[in-house]
Parts: C-alpha cells; sequence; structure tokens
C-alpha cells in the first residue's frame, strides 16, 4: 500500500510514522516499530570492532566507539570522534535517518512515496545544506527537510486544533525549544519571530535531579560499601529514576528502587517533592517561551494556543506554569513523543496530494491572532483578543490543558556497516 514517511531524530530519541494512501484520502500516520516492538529508539550510533554499525545503546560501552547528540552538532566545524576517527554530525544524522527508511522500506516492501525529516527550529540555511548534502551520499536528495516546531504544529491541527497562530513549546530529553507558527493560505504552517531554544534542559535533566535526591537519601546506607560496590549499586540509579519519572505523571507518589550490598531498598519521591527538584529549570523553559511570544511582537493573548510536543512534557508541572503564565488553550496530544514525527508524516501527505489553494486568498501570511481553519467546527468558542491597540484585552480566565484524544572514516567500513544494517 503507498504511504509517505515522517522521521524525527532528536537528541535523545528518534521516532518515525507512515501514513498509508487509502483511496484519495490518507490514513491518520502512526508510529513504526523500530527495534524491539518500540516506535521509540535511542539516537545513539555505535561503531564495533568489526566495522558493523548498530543504533541504540550499546550493550558494553567503552565511550569512544558511541556517538549521541550529534544532530545538535550540525554545523560545527569541530568533529565527533567515533573510533579515533573524525565524523562530521551531520554525516551521522544521515546515517540513522538512512537506517530508519531502509528499515521502513523493509517492512512495508516497496520504499516511501515521500520523505519528511524534522530539524530543530533554529537551523539556518547553512545547516539545512551540510544535511542535505549528507544525505544525498546516501541516496536520500529526495528527503523534505522541515523545522520541528512545523511539523509539531501540523500534528495539531490534523487533530482539531484551529487557531492560525500558536507558539509551539517542545521539550525533549536533553534540550527544549520554543518558536511561533502561523498557518498559510494555502493550509501549511510556518515559523516566524526568532526559534529559541536550550540545550541543557531536558528529561535527562529531571532523572538527575531525582538520582541526586536518592544519593543523599541513601548517603547513610552506603558510607561503609567499597567504591566499586557503590559504583555498581549506583549504575542502575537513572533507569530507576527515569522509571519514577514517568510514573509520577500519572499518581502521587512512587518509589525508586535498588539493590544495595545489605539488601533491596525503596526511597520514596512524591511528586511535590519531584516538582520541587525540577521547578527552576521548568520555569526557565516558560521564561524564554514568553520571550519567543515578544520576539515576533505579540502579546500571549494574541496567540490562539500553546501547542506541545516531546515526551517530557507529560510532566504535569509543564501544563501548570504554562496555564498559570499564558491565558490561552495548551494543547497536548496522547504520545507527545510522536507529535513532531506524526506532523513530518503529514506534510509528506501534502507533497504527494497538495491541499487546494482557498480562492479569493492571496499568498500572504495569515493574520496573527485570529481563530479559524479550513475545516475548523462552525461557532466553536474562542477567545477572540483585542488587536486595535496591538495587544490583548482583559484576559480571559485561564483555560484548562486540552489533551487531544561524519564523513566516516572509510567508505568500505560504511558500506559494510549499511548491508548488516542496525540491530534486531
Amino acid at each position: 500500500m503507498p504511504y509517505v514517511l515522517g522521521i524525527d531524530i532528536g537528541s535523545t530519541n528518534t521516532a518515525a510514522t507512515v501514513a498509508r494512501r487509502q483511496g484519495a484520502t490518507w490514513n491518520r500516520p502512526e508510529g513504526v516499530p523500530l527495534d524491539a516492538g518500540s516506535v521509540i529508539v535511542p539516537s545513539v550510533l555505535h561503531l564495533a570492532r568489526d566495522g558493523s554499525l548498530t543504533v541504540g545503546e550499546p550493550g558494553i560501552d567503552d565511550g569512544a566507539r558511541t556517538a549521541r547528540g550529534f544532530v545538535r552538532r550540525v554545523g560545527d566545524d569541530v568533529p565527533l570522534m567515533l573510533a579515533g576517527e573524525a565524523c562530521p554530525p551531520q554525516t551521522l544524522t544521515a546515517v540513522l535517518t538512512s537506517w530508519v527508511v531502509e528499515r521502513v522500506r523493509d517492512r512495508e516492501g516497496e520504499p516511501a512515496q515521500a520523505v519528511v525529516l524534522s530539524h530543530p527550529a533554529g537551523w539556518g540555511r547553512h545547516r539545512r545544506e551540510l544535511l542535505h548534502a549528507a544525505l544525498r551520499e546516501f541516496g536520500l536528495g529526495h528527503v523534505t527537510l522541515l523545522p520541528r516546531t512545523v511539523t509539531v504544529a501540523e500534528s495539531h491541527a490534523a487533530r482539531g486544533f484551529p487557531g492560525s497562530a500558536a507558539v509551539v513549546y517542545a521539550l525533549g530529553g536533553n534540550t527544549f525549544e520554543a518558536a511561533l507558527v502561523r498557518r498559510t493560505p494555502r493550509g501549511t504552517y510556518e515559523t516566524f519571530g526568532f526559534p529559541q531554544g536550550l540545550e541543557w534542559i531536558g528529561g535527562a535533566d529531571f532523572d538527575e535531579a531525582l538520582a541526586e535526591h536518592v544519593r543523599t537519601a541513601l548517603t547513610g546506607d552506603l558510607g561503609g560499601t567499597a567504591p566499586r560496590q557503590a559504583h555498581d549499586t549506583l549504575r542502575g540509579l537513572l533507569p530507576g529514576c527515569e522509571r519514577a519519572k514517568r510514573e509520577l505523571t500519572v499518581g502521587t507518589q512512587t518509589d525508586v528502587l535498588l539493590t544495595l550490598p545489605s539488601g533491596p531498598a525503596r526511597v520514596p519521591v512524591s511528586r511535590v517533592q519531584f516538582e520541587d527538584m525540577i521547578r527552576p529549570a521548568v520555569q526557565a523553559t516558560i521564561d524564554l517561551l514568553l520571550r519567543t511570544v515578544h520576539s515576533g511582537g505579540l502579546a500571549p493573548a494574541q496567540l490562539d494556543g500553546v501547542l506541545l510536543a516531546g515526551g517530557s512534557t507529560r510532566i504535569p508541572l509543564v501544563a501548570e506554569l504554562l496555564a498559570a503564565a499564558l491565558p490561552i488553550p495548551v494543547e497536548m496530544e496522547p504520545d507527545p513523543q510522536l507529535t513532531a514525527a506524526t506532523g513530518a508524516a503529514l506534510a509528506a501527505c501534502q507533497m504527494v496530494s497538495p491541499r487546494p489553494r482557498r480562492e479569493g486568498r492571496d499568498d500572504r501570511p495569515a493574520p496573527v491572532g485570529t481563530a479559524g481553519r479550513v475545516g475548523a467546527p462552525a461557532g466553536a468558542p474562542r477567545h477572540r483578543p483585542d488587536h486595535r491597540n496591538g495587544v490583548g484585552s482583559e484576559p480571559p480566565p485561564r483555560p484548562p490543558v486540552r489533551f487531544a484524544p561524519l564523513e566516516l572514516p572509510k567508505a568500505s567500513r560504511l558500506a559494510l556497516a549499511r548491508r548488516r544494517g542496525g540491530r534486531g
């Protein structure tokens, strides 16, 4: 069955979705299992000693043969070192993209009709051209690049977000980015203003904050433990903290479980405690989001919503602080980790089957701050701010959050790695 492919390679994880053609229409994109049945795979490449290249966290990692965080390094003149040799980050990104494309092609039995790959919203022409050139070396010159914040908006719009202008809040494993988006007369989205981001805030930092709390709580229990034993004991701490973080998104209390030399140990943690640990970091993202809005010459009330993406947006404190800071709806999809990839697949659908241009409209951007879109429910209650003075009128009560139901060292080594494929 004909299909299109959307890919989101984040600093921590990679996701892919496909939309399949059914008659004259496209089905809603769905996640593609990339590794062991999971639709999420770590954005990690490991070069084994036999020259094979695998995707995902290696079982045994000496550090020198594993590359992480290479997407955000695209455009950096300093290459990453992999097995002692210099690898441009755009080549590593192209390697991972090729792995995803081939994995999906093997699963579907045919190539995708179109492929869209998201990228950080702050990228300029130079970074995009570097990645395009690297993709062409892998036979992927047909891949279209779109800002991640645009693909996020596309996904929300397909689920019923009726606004014309919004701000995207994307909080992932290691990074945060914010950008203003607006709908064009063709029904697609574009960024405007000045996209901004932070590369030191994300879900991994929240895990580390919780791990530090556990280490403090276990100081007495580990006081008489040999350093090597203590290291082995705490090696599994971060995965346990990540699990606890997920549990606290739906519950108010959980335990971080560890096995000490003296036996099993439980460190209780409440949602209130966890939110106190991460509140300053989350507040920093809210402050940057507001600066992003103001950079476009707007007040928050002139926007139609905040569009969330990234697994870390599941943390209730994120929506709470956003609702307190902006008098507009906060929109979250059922699986925010797939939002950017879903929007990329939807954009690919439009490439194959373009939306008709709306009659009587020119190609100027849609006006900022007005609600409504093609197919939006008639009479849907929306706050329409007063733009006569360039600012919103008295803000309405804050609405609730709405949850929508390398140039690698040797060409022969690279060829060998591609033939052997990825993990699993």
